[in-house]
Protein backbone atom coordinates (compact mmCIF):
# COMPACT_ATOMS: atom_id res chain seq x y z
CA UNK A 1 0.00 0.00 0.00
CA UNK A 2 1.25 3.64 -0.91
CA UNK A 3 1.97 5.73 2.33
CA UNK A 4 0.27 9.02 2.58
CA UNK A 5 2.93 11.93 3.97
CA UNK A 6 1.57 14.48 5.70
CA UNK A 7 3.66 18.24 4.86
CA UNK A 8 3.05 20.89 7.86
CA UNK A 9 0.59 23.40 7.13
CA UNK A 10 -0.23 26.83 7.61
CA UNK A 11 -2.51 27.21 4.77
CA UNK A 12 -5.22 25.70 3.65
CA UNK A 13 -6.20 22.93 4.59
CA UNK A 14 -7.68 22.07 0.89
CA UNK A 15 -4.38 21.49 -0.53
CA UNK A 16 -3.52 17.84 0.77
CA UNK A 17 -0.39 15.64 0.41
CA UNK A 18 -1.46 12.51 -1.91
CA UNK A 19 0.14 9.43 -1.84
CA UNK A 20 3.71 8.49 -2.08
CA UNK A 21 5.12 5.31 -2.66
CA UNK A 22 8.79 4.68 -1.23
CA UNK A 23 11.33 3.42 -3.77
CA UNK A 24 13.68 1.32 -1.71
CA UNK A 25 16.14 1.17 -4.42
CA UNK A 26 16.12 4.86 -4.38
CA UNK A 27 17.00 4.80 -0.61
CA UNK A 28 20.03 2.23 -0.96
CA UNK A 29 21.59 4.70 -4.16
CA UNK A 30 21.29 8.21 -2.64
CA UNK A 31 24.89 8.65 -2.18
CA UNK A 32 25.74 7.12 -5.98
CA UNK A 33 27.36 9.83 -8.24
CA UNK A 34 28.62 9.02 -11.33
CA UNK A 35 32.09 9.79 -11.20
CA UNK A 36 32.57 6.56 -8.58
CA UNK A 37 31.84 4.23 -11.44
CA UNK A 38 33.42 5.89 -14.70
CA UNK A 39 36.37 7.48 -12.85
CA UNK A 40 38.19 4.40 -11.72
CA UNK A 41 37.24 2.02 -14.99
CA UNK A 42 39.17 5.12 -16.93
CA UNK A 43 41.90 5.23 -15.07
CA UNK A 44 41.98 1.17 -14.59
CA UNK A 45 41.48 0.67 -18.04
CA UNK A 46 44.95 3.51 -19.09
CA UNK A 47 46.86 1.56 -17.07
CA UNK A 48 46.03 -1.93 -18.65
CA UNK A 49 48.48 -2.05 -20.22
CA UNK A 50 51.56 -2.09 -17.38
CA UNK A 51 50.29 -5.90 -16.92
CA UNK A 52 52.57 -6.49 -19.99
CA UNK A 53 54.71 -3.79 -20.26
CA UNK A 54 56.58 -2.20 -16.83
CA UNK A 55 58.94 0.12 -19.15
CA UNK A 56 57.37 3.07 -18.98
CA UNK A 57 55.41 2.57 -15.44
CA UNK A 58 56.21 6.35 -14.59
CA UNK A 59 54.94 8.13 -17.36
CA UNK A 60 52.17 6.00 -17.80
CA UNK A 61 50.41 6.97 -14.20
CA UNK A 62 51.77 10.61 -14.59
CA UNK A 63 49.96 9.77 -18.16
CA UNK A 64 46.20 8.45 -16.71
CA UNK A 65 46.41 11.28 -14.24
CA UNK A 66 46.44 13.78 -16.57
CA UNK A 67 43.90 11.74 -18.67
CA UNK A 68 40.72 12.20 -15.85
CA UNK A 69 42.02 15.36 -14.79
CA UNK A 70 41.20 16.86 -18.42
CA UNK A 71 37.74 14.52 -18.32
CA UNK A 72 37.02 16.11 -15.22
CA UNK A 73 36.97 19.77 -16.23
CA UNK A 74 35.48 18.79 -19.74
CA UNK A 75 32.43 17.41 -17.35
CA UNK A 76 33.03 13.71 -18.53
CA UNK A 77 32.13 12.83 -15.25
CA UNK A 78 29.03 14.52 -14.66
CA UNK A 79 25.68 12.51 -14.18
CA UNK A 80 23.51 12.76 -16.81
CA UNK A 81 20.16 11.84 -17.75
CA UNK A 82 20.42 10.68 -20.84
CA UNK A 83 22.96 7.79 -21.14
CA UNK A 84 24.93 6.87 -24.68
CA UNK A 85 28.38 6.40 -25.34
CA UNK A 86 27.91 7.79 -29.03
CA UNK A 87 27.13 11.09 -27.54
CA UNK A 88 30.34 11.06 -25.68
CA UNK A 89 32.36 9.43 -28.34
CA UNK A 90 33.78 12.97 -29.48
CA UNK A 91 34.32 14.97 -26.46
CA UNK A 92 36.23 11.41 -25.17
CA UNK A 93 38.21 11.65 -28.51
CA UNK A 94 39.13 15.07 -28.40
CA UNK A 95 40.18 14.61 -24.92
CA UNK A 96 42.17 11.94 -25.14
CA UNK A 97 44.28 13.67 -28.31
CA UNK A 98 44.72 16.64 -25.76
CA UNK A 99 46.07 14.33 -22.87
CA UNK A 100 48.28 12.65 -25.58
CA UNK A 101 49.46 15.93 -26.93
CA UNK A 102 50.39 17.07 -23.07
CA UNK A 103 52.22 13.56 -22.45
CA UNK A 104 54.17 13.69 -25.52
CA UNK A 105 55.56 17.16 -24.63
CA UNK A 106 56.51 16.11 -21.07
CA UNK A 107 58.02 12.62 -22.89
CA UNK A 108 59.94 14.30 -25.06
CA UNK A 109 61.24 17.53 -23.03
CA UNK A 110 62.47 14.33 -20.35
CA UNK A 111 64.11 12.14 -22.80
CA UNK A 112 66.64 12.68 -25.63
CA UNK A 113 65.67 9.30 -27.22
CA UNK A 114 63.60 9.45 -30.10
CA UNK A 115 62.96 5.68 -29.79
CA UNK A 116 61.80 5.83 -26.35
CA UNK A 117 59.49 8.62 -26.78
CA UNK A 118 57.98 6.70 -29.65
CA UNK A 119 57.29 3.60 -27.52
CA UNK A 120 55.99 5.22 -24.84
CA UNK A 121 52.87 6.75 -27.36
CA UNK A 122 52.39 3.62 -28.83
CA UNK A 123 51.58 2.27 -25.44
CA UNK A 124 49.31 5.49 -24.54
CA UNK A 125 47.80 4.72 -28.26
CA UNK A 126 46.85 1.21 -26.59
CA UNK A 127 45.62 2.55 -23.58
CA UNK A 128 43.46 5.32 -24.78
CA UNK A 129 41.56 2.77 -27.02
CA UNK A 130 41.32 0.64 -23.83
CA UNK A 131 39.80 3.43 -22.24
CA UNK A 132 37.26 4.12 -24.84
CA UNK A 133 36.39 0.27 -24.48
CA UNK A 134 36.26 0.62 -20.87
CA UNK A 135 33.55 3.55 -21.39
CA UNK A 136 31.30 1.93 -23.11
CA UNK A 137 31.39 -0.73 -21.07
CA UNK A 138 30.08 1.30 -17.80
CA UNK A 139 27.48 2.99 -20.01
CA UNK A 140 26.20 -0.37 -20.84
CA UNK A 141 26.14 -1.20 -16.76
CA UNK A 142 25.00 1.98 -15.96
CA UNK A 143 21.23 1.67 -18.66
CA UNK A 144 21.26 -1.98 -16.89
CA UNK A 145 21.08 -0.76 -13.36
CA UNK A 146 18.75 1.88 -14.12
CA UNK A 147 16.92 -0.19 -16.06
CA UNK A 148 16.30 -2.74 -13.55
CA UNK A 149 15.64 0.30 -11.09
CA UNK A 150 18.66 -1.20 -9.33
CA UNK A 151 19.88 2.90 -9.41
CA UNK A 152 17.33 5.40 -8.95
CA UNK A 153 17.25 8.88 -7.21
CA UNK A 154 13.93 10.31 -5.62
CA UNK A 155 13.06 13.09 -7.74
CA UNK A 156 10.48 16.20 -7.10
CA UNK A 157 9.12 17.92 -10.70
CA UNK A 158 8.36 21.71 -9.55
CA UNK A 159 6.18 22.89 -12.05
CA UNK A 160 2.26 22.46 -13.22
CA UNK A 161 2.06 22.75 -16.68
CA UNK A 162 1.83 20.27 -19.88
CA UNK A 163 5.63 19.72 -19.48
CA UNK A 164 5.67 18.91 -15.77
CA UNK A 165 2.85 16.04 -16.54
CA UNK A 166 4.92 14.71 -19.61
CA UNK A 167 8.08 14.86 -17.55
CA UNK A 168 6.66 12.49 -14.98
CA UNK A 169 4.74 10.24 -17.39
CA UNK A 170 8.24 9.73 -18.96
CA UNK A 171 10.41 9.15 -15.75
CA UNK A 172 7.48 6.32 -14.86
CA UNK A 173 7.69 4.93 -17.84
CA UNK A 174 11.43 4.53 -18.84
CA UNK A 175 13.41 3.89 -15.62
CA UNK A 176 17.09 4.28 -17.71
CA UNK A 177 16.98 7.89 -16.91
CA UNK A 178 17.87 7.41 -13.22
CA UNK A 179 15.00 9.02 -11.99
CA UNK A 180 11.82 8.06 -9.21
CA UNK A 181 8.85 10.19 -9.55
CA UNK A 182 8.37 11.50 -6.06
CA UNK A 183 5.58 13.75 -6.90
CA UNK A 184 4.79 17.72 -7.79
CA UNK A 185 5.05 20.79 -6.08
CA UNK A 186 3.45 23.92 -7.53
CA UNK A 187 2.46 27.15 -6.76
CA UNK A 188 -0.87 27.42 -4.55
CA UNK A 189 -2.94 27.90 -8.02
CA UNK A 190 -2.22 24.53 -9.25
CA UNK A 191 -3.77 22.81 -12.23
CA UNK A 192 -2.87 19.32 -11.03
CA UNK A 193 -5.74 16.35 -10.20
CA UNK A 194 -5.84 15.20 -7.45
CA UNK A 195 -5.24 11.72 -8.11
CA UNK A 196 -2.48 9.43 -7.56
CA UNK A 197 -1.94 9.59 -10.90
CA UNK A 198 -0.78 13.50 -10.50
CA UNK A 199 0.53 13.59 -7.17
CA UNK A 200 0.36 17.39 -5.84
CA UNK A 201 2.64 16.72 -2.83
CA UNK A 202 2.97 20.98 -2.14
CA UNK A 203 3.76 24.29 -2.81
CA UNK A 204 6.72 25.85 -3.44
CA UNK A 205 7.02 27.43 0.33
CA UNK A 206 6.76 23.62 0.82
CA UNK A 207 9.55 22.48 -1.04
CA UNK A 208 12.05 22.33 1.36
CA UNK A 209 10.13 20.16 3.97
CA UNK A 210 9.22 17.68 1.36
CA UNK A 211 12.95 17.26 -0.03
CA UNK A 212 13.40 16.38 3.87
CA UNK A 213 10.60 14.35 4.39
CA UNK A 214 10.62 12.37 1.37
CA UNK A 215 14.41 11.85 1.15
CA UNK A 216 14.87 13.71 -2.41
CA UNK A 217 18.04 13.75 -3.95
CA UNK A 218 16.90 15.81 -7.14
CA UNK A 219 14.55 18.42 -8.26
CA UNK A 220 13.48 18.99 -11.49
CA UNK A 221 12.23 22.64 -12.36
CA UNK A 222 9.88 22.39 -15.15
CA UNK A 223 7.14 25.01 -16.05
CA UNK A 224 6.00 26.62 -12.94
CA UNK A 225 3.89 29.40 -13.01
CA UNK A 226 5.90 32.03 -10.72
CA UNK A 227 8.43 34.91 -11.42
CA UNK A 228 11.58 33.89 -11.65
CA UNK A 229 12.35 36.12 -8.45
CA UNK A 230 10.31 34.02 -6.48
CA UNK A 231 11.90 30.62 -8.24
CA UNK A 232 15.23 31.95 -7.61
CA UNK A 233 15.01 32.22 -3.95
CA UNK A 234 13.06 29.07 -3.59
CA UNK A 235 16.42 27.51 -5.84
CA UNK A 236 18.68 29.31 -2.68
CA UNK A 237 17.13 27.56 0.21
CA UNK A 238 19.68 25.20 1.67
CA UNK A 239 17.49 22.13 1.50
CA UNK A 240 16.86 22.82 -2.41
CA UNK A 241 20.66 23.58 -3.00
CA UNK A 242 21.86 20.37 -1.82
CA UNK A 243 19.98 18.38 -4.27
CA UNK A 244 21.11 18.02 -7.98
CA UNK A 245 19.38 20.75 -9.46
CA UNK A 246 17.89 20.37 -12.81
CA UNK A 247 16.11 22.75 -15.18
CA UNK A 248 14.10 22.69 -18.57
CA UNK A 249 15.16 25.64 -20.29
CA UNK A 250 12.38 28.11 -21.75
CA UNK A 251 13.80 27.89 -25.01
CA UNK A 252 14.73 24.66 -24.97
CA UNK A 253 14.72 24.45 -28.61
CA UNK A 254 17.40 26.21 -29.09
CA UNK A 255 20.30 24.16 -27.04
CA UNK A 256 24.06 25.73 -26.76
CA UNK A 257 26.40 23.89 -28.89
CA UNK A 258 29.18 23.57 -26.16
CA UNK A 259 29.21 20.68 -24.13
CA UNK A 260 26.92 17.01 -24.53
CA UNK A 261 23.16 18.14 -24.80
CA UNK A 262 20.94 15.99 -22.24
CA UNK A 263 17.50 15.40 -22.50
CA UNK A 264 14.49 13.26 -21.01
CA UNK A 265 12.49 11.17 -23.74
CA UNK A 266 13.45 14.63 -26.02
CA UNK A 267 12.97 17.14 -23.66
CA UNK A 268 15.84 19.05 -23.16
CA UNK A 269 17.23 19.53 -19.57
CA UNK A 270 20.00 21.13 -17.87
CA UNK A 271 22.02 20.87 -15.14
CA UNK A 272 22.93 23.65 -12.83
CA UNK A 273 25.67 23.52 -11.50
CA UNK A 274 26.49 25.35 -7.81
CA UNK A 275 29.58 26.08 -6.15
CA UNK A 276 30.13 24.36 -3.08
CA UNK A 277 30.47 26.80 -0.35
CA UNK A 278 32.33 24.53 2.26
CA UNK A 279 34.33 21.20 1.58
CA UNK A 280 37.89 20.67 0.84
CA UNK A 281 37.94 23.33 -2.29
CA UNK A 282 36.50 25.85 0.14
CA UNK A 283 39.15 24.75 2.59
CA UNK A 284 41.65 25.07 0.00
CA UNK A 285 40.20 28.99 -0.19
CA UNK A 286 41.20 29.53 3.36
CA UNK A 287 44.38 27.97 3.14
CA UNK A 288 45.03 30.38 -0.13
CA UNK A 289 43.70 33.28 2.36
CA UNK A 290 46.53 32.52 4.78
CA UNK A 291 49.05 31.89 3.22
CA UNK A 292 48.58 35.31 1.38
CA UNK A 293 47.57 37.38 4.29
CA UNK A 294 51.09 36.09 6.23
CA UNK A 295 52.94 36.77 3.26
CA UNK A 296 51.48 40.47 2.17
CA UNK A 297 51.86 41.25 6.17
CA UNK A 298 55.48 40.04 6.63
CA UNK A 299 56.43 41.69 2.97
CA UNK A 300 54.36 45.07 3.37
CA UNK A 301 55.41 45.69 6.80
CA UNK A 302 57.70 48.64 5.61
CA UNK A 303 54.53 50.22 4.20
CA UNK A 304 52.61 49.37 7.27
CA UNK A 305 54.86 51.38 9.28
CA UNK A 306 55.29 54.16 7.17
CA UNK A 307 51.40 54.20 6.58
CA UNK A 308 50.56 54.25 10.57
CA UNK A 309 53.77 57.19 10.77
CA UNK A 310 51.92 59.14 8.01
CA UNK A 311 48.87 58.43 9.83
CA UNK A 312 49.46 59.89 13.35
CA UNK A 313 51.82 62.85 11.95
CA UNK A 314 48.51 63.90 9.71
CA UNK A 315 45.60 63.31 12.33
CA UNK A 316 47.24 62.77 15.56
CA UNK A 317 46.37 59.76 18.18
CA UNK A 318 44.48 56.74 17.19
CA UNK A 319 45.99 55.43 14.22
CA UNK A 320 43.63 52.61 13.95
CA UNK A 321 40.35 52.55 13.33
CA UNK A 322 38.40 49.74 14.64
CA UNK A 323 34.54 49.23 13.55
CA UNK A 324 31.74 46.47 13.86
CA UNK A 325 31.05 44.91 10.66
CA UNK A 326 29.09 42.03 9.26
CA UNK A 327 30.49 38.57 8.53
CA UNK A 328 29.78 35.28 7.12
CA UNK A 329 26.00 34.14 8.47
CA UNK A 330 25.37 37.79 9.76
CA UNK A 331 28.18 37.38 12.27
CA UNK A 332 29.71 40.51 14.16
CA UNK A 333 33.42 41.39 14.36
CA UNK A 334 35.92 43.80 15.01
CA UNK A 335 37.34 45.44 11.16
CA UNK A 336 40.83 47.19 11.17
CA UNK A 337 42.07 49.85 8.69
CA UNK A 338 44.02 52.58 8.68
CA UNK A 339 42.28 56.14 10.14
CA UNK A 340 41.44 58.29 7.21
CA UNK A 341 38.97 60.37 9.25
CA UNK A 342 38.59 62.50 12.10
CA UNK A 343 37.01 60.87 15.03
CA UNK A 344 33.36 60.74 15.08
CA UNK A 345 31.17 59.45 17.86
CA UNK A 346 29.53 56.13 17.88
CA UNK A 347 26.71 56.90 16.32
CA UNK A 348 28.03 58.75 13.86
CA UNK A 349 30.68 56.15 13.01
CA UNK A 350 27.56 53.30 12.57
CA UNK A 351 25.03 55.64 10.65
CA UNK A 352 26.66 57.67 8.68
CA UNK A 353 27.39 57.18 5.13
CA UNK A 354 30.95 57.81 3.83
CA UNK A 355 31.43 59.53 0.10
CA UNK A 356 34.96 60.39 -1.40
CA UNK A 357 33.96 64.32 -0.70
CA UNK A 358 33.50 63.83 2.90
CA UNK A 359 34.31 66.67 4.54
CA UNK A 360 35.44 64.99 7.34
CA UNK A 361 38.69 63.15 5.09
CA UNK A 362 42.25 64.88 5.51
CA UNK A 363 44.97 64.86 2.68
CA UNK A 364 46.61 62.21 4.22
CA UNK A 365 43.18 59.90 4.53
CA UNK A 366 42.47 60.94 0.79
CA UNK A 367 45.60 59.81 -0.13
CA UNK A 368 45.19 56.27 1.81
CA UNK A 369 41.48 55.99 0.38
CA UNK A 370 43.08 56.41 -2.85
CA UNK A 371 45.42 54.17 -2.64
CA UNK A 372 43.28 51.30 -0.59
CA UNK A 373 46.30 51.64 1.95
CA UNK A 374 43.98 52.24 4.41
CA UNK A 375 42.77 48.59 4.07
CA UNK A 376 46.30 46.93 4.50
CA UNK A 377 45.30 46.12 8.50
CA UNK A 378 42.40 44.10 7.24
CA UNK A 379 45.13 41.35 6.25
CA UNK A 380 44.88 40.34 10.05
CA UNK A 381 41.43 40.16 10.11
CA UNK A 382 41.73 37.58 7.10
CA UNK A 383 44.73 35.85 8.95
CA UNK A 384 42.16 36.14 12.51
CA UNK A 385 39.93 34.24 9.98
CA UNK A 386 37.24 37.04 10.33
CA UNK A 387 37.39 37.64 6.73
CA UNK A 388 38.68 36.53 3.19
CA UNK A 389 40.69 37.71 0.57
CA UNK A 390 38.12 37.75 -1.85
CA UNK A 391 34.83 38.23 -1.18
CA UNK A 392 31.68 40.95 -0.75
CA UNK A 393 32.53 43.80 1.30
CA UNK A 394 31.79 43.84 5.15
CA UNK A 395 29.47 46.49 6.11
CA UNK A 396 28.02 48.26 9.26
CA UNK A 397 24.97 46.36 11.30
CA UNK A 398 22.47 49.27 10.93
CA UNK A 399 23.34 49.52 6.89
CA UNK A 400 22.72 45.67 6.40
CA UNK A 401 19.67 45.84 8.39
CA UNK A 402 18.49 48.49 5.74
CA UNK A 403 19.48 47.33 3.05
CA UNK A 404 18.24 43.58 3.56
CA UNK A 405 15.11 45.42 3.99
CA UNK A 406 15.28 47.36 0.39
CA UNK A 407 17.24 44.61 -1.48
CA UNK A 408 16.02 40.93 -1.18
CA UNK A 409 18.96 39.86 -2.59
CA UNK A 410 21.51 41.89 -0.20
CA UNK A 411 21.34 39.42 2.54
CA UNK A 412 22.21 36.43 0.15
CA UNK A 413 25.65 37.95 0.17
CA UNK A 414 26.12 36.57 3.82
CA UNK A 415 26.77 33.16 2.67
CA UNK A 416 30.25 33.64 2.10
CA UNK A 417 33.26 35.37 4.64
CA UNK A 418 33.48 38.71 3.75
CA UNK A 419 36.56 40.15 1.61
CA UNK A 420 39.00 42.51 1.35
CA UNK A 421 38.24 42.88 -2.26
CA UNK A 422 35.89 41.52 -4.56
CA UNK A 423 34.08 41.49 -7.66
CA UNK A 424 31.74 44.32 -7.49
CA UNK A 425 35.01 46.64 -6.06
CA UNK A 426 36.97 45.64 -9.36
CA UNK A 427 33.56 46.37 -11.50
CA UNK A 428 33.66 49.79 -10.49
CA UNK A 429 30.98 49.34 -7.61
CA UNK A 430 32.89 51.33 -4.81
CA UNK A 431 32.10 54.18 -2.80
CA UNK A 432 28.60 55.66 -3.64
CA UNK A 433 27.65 53.91 -6.29
CA UNK A 434 23.99 52.27 -5.97
CA UNK A 435 23.04 48.85 -3.49
CA UNK A 436 21.08 46.96 -5.75
CA UNK A 437 24.47 46.66 -8.48
CA UNK A 438 26.63 45.92 -5.51
CA UNK A 439 24.62 42.85 -4.26
CA UNK A 440 23.82 41.99 -7.75
CA UNK A 441 27.57 41.70 -8.46
CA UNK A 442 28.47 39.95 -5.08
CA UNK A 443 25.80 37.22 -5.43
CA UNK A 444 27.20 36.67 -9.11
CA UNK A 445 30.57 36.38 -7.74
CA UNK A 446 29.07 33.51 -4.53
CA UNK A 447 27.28 31.32 -7.55
CA UNK A 448 30.06 31.38 -9.94
CA UNK A 449 32.96 31.04 -7.47
CA UNK A 450 36.14 29.40 -8.39
CA UNK A 451 39.68 29.75 -6.79
CA UNK A 452 40.51 31.34 -10.75
CA UNK A 453 37.77 33.84 -10.27
CA UNK A 454 39.94 34.65 -7.16
CA UNK A 455 43.18 35.06 -9.01
CA UNK A 456 41.56 37.00 -11.35
CA UNK A 457 39.62 39.53 -8.54
CA UNK A 458 43.57 40.03 -6.94
CA UNK A 459 45.54 40.67 -10.02
CA UNK A 460 42.51 43.23 -10.95
CA UNK A 461 42.62 44.72 -7.61
CA UNK A 462 46.58 44.82 -7.74
CA UNK A 463 46.12 46.80 -11.45
CA UNK A 464 43.31 49.09 -9.91
CA UNK A 465 45.20 49.92 -6.54
CA UNK A 466 48.71 50.39 -9.08
CA UNK A 467 46.46 52.87 -11.23
CA UNK A 468 45.06 54.93 -7.92
CA UNK A 469 41.55 53.80 -8.64
CA UNK A 470 40.47 53.44 -4.62
CA UNK A 471 37.63 55.60 -3.12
Amino acid sequence: MPQVWTVPRQRSASTTVLPYLRSPSSQRTRALRAWMLTLPVDLSAFLVPLVWNQDYWKGMIAAGSVTVSIFALGGLYVGRRHISFLDELPQLCVRLLAAAAVVALIAAARHDSVEYVAGFMRVVAIAAALVLAGRMLTRMAVLTARRRRWVEHSTIIVGGGPIATELARLLRRYPEYGLHFAGFVDVTSTSHDRSDSQPLIGDLNDLEEVIRILHCEVVLIADVACSDAELLRVARLPGVAACDLWVVPRLREFHSRHGIPDHIGAIGVRRVTRPSLTGPQFALKRVFDVIIAATSLLLLSPVLLLCAIVTRIGGGPGILFRQERIGRYGRPFELLKFRSMRLADDTESQTTWSVAADPRIGPVGRFLRRTSLDELPQLWNILRGDMTVVGPRPERPYFVDRFSADYPEYAMRHRVPVGLTGLAQVSGLRGDTPISDRARFDNYYIENWSLWLDIKVIVRTVIEVVRGGGR
